[in-house]
């Protein structure tokens, strides 16, 4: 019953998300700009989201490119793990189909090519809400590391809460670097 409220949840985020101008276009977004995130400006990349990979990996198009994207700073459950499916779904409310805006930290890509970003939906910080709703942990994945202690603490309430995959134990390793 917790998991289908907290997706019900997360698909009302999605709705409060989507972009209020009826004169939306499906073309692919400028390559550069900000939105307003609680008074404060956020500078990145615009993007449309094309196809949700899992709990922490979408595909992107920018100017008619296909681009893999790898959230920073969180960890979701793989494939063959617990929760995969939760955490996957989660995602999906979020920013399935989405205008978004990608926010680099310090590296460019990782070693599989993706690119790292943090990823906003309007003034919806996904990385942020995916850890706070317990779908995701914080993970350190030097040199990026702006957002760690945040994260950190969001993963501790969440846990204390007993919110999204925590039940599962999946994220039990008493590890937050990688």
């Amino acid at each position: 019953m917790k998991k289908t409220i907290l997706l019900c949840l997360l698909l009302l985020a999605s709705i409060s998300a989507c972009n209020l101008e009826d004169t939306a276009e499906e073309t692919a977004p400028t390559p550069t700009t900000s939105t307003n995130n609680g008074g404060s400006t956020i500078n990145g990349q615009a993007a449309r989201v094309t196809n949700v990979i899992d709990g922490d990996t979408i595909d992107v198009q920018i100017n008619g490119e296909t681009f893999r994207v790898r959230y920073v700073g969180v960890n979701t459950p793989e494939r063959d793990e617990p929760c995969y499916t939760e955490a996957g779904a989660a995602n999906r409310a979020l920013v399935g189909g989405q205008n978004v805006i990608l926010v680099r930290d310090v590296s460019e890509t990782d070693r599989f090519d993706r690119l790292l970003r943090y990823v906003y939906v309007g003034d919806i910080f996904v990385n942020e809400l995916l850890v706070a709703q317990g779908f995701a942990e914080a993970v350190l994945y030097n040199p990026d590391n702006r957002e760690h202690d945040n994260f950190v603490q969001l993963e501790q309430q969440a846990t204390q809460q007993n919110l999204g995959c925590h039940p599962s134990g999946i994220f039990n390793d008493d590890s937050t670097t990688r």
